[in-house]
């Protein structure tokens, strides 16, 4: 089976703002991207990126990210109503935001593994493989 990836906000912050771990992210959006293993975001967790960055640094790096995204060809997966209410339920178990339950639902939805910085998800890694950064 081919690895896929959903990558959570925090990652790709990190990644887009050059902070710790950036390396770390680009090494696994490169691999990805030479392999061919299929890329995710969650619509959700692009919100969070999109408000985070206009907040942080304006409207033109909003709009340098989105950009950035769709040249790593990473595929927005929408917020079904299904995916809704299995975030809710890992929301209602476990202690994490409700932007990180989607992740979460993502990555279990789609068989993929979670390449994320935040510690919440040792929380669920026995749920979904965890690539740290």
């Amino acid at each position: 089976m081919t690895p896929r990836l959903v990558f959570d906000s925090h990652a790709l912050l990190t990644f887009f703002q050059g902070e710790g771990g950036a390396r770390a992210v680009e090494r696994w959006l490169r691999l990805a991207q030479r392999k061919r293993w299929p890329k995710y975001l969650c619509a959700i967790n692009l919100g969070e990126i999109i408000y985070t960055t206009k907040r942080r640094f304006g409207d033109e790096r909003k709009v340098a990210v989105l950009a950035h995204i769709q040249r790593l060809n990473v595929v927005i997966l929408p917020a079904s109503d299904e995916l809704i209410f299995q975030a809710a339920e890992y929301k209602a178990e476990y202690s994490m935001s409700y932007a990180d339950c989607f992740v979460l639902a993502c990555a279990v939805q789609h068989d993929a593994a979670i390449v994320t910085g935040d510690p919440d998800f040792q929380k669920v890694d026995h749920l979904a493989k965890i690539h740290w950064i």
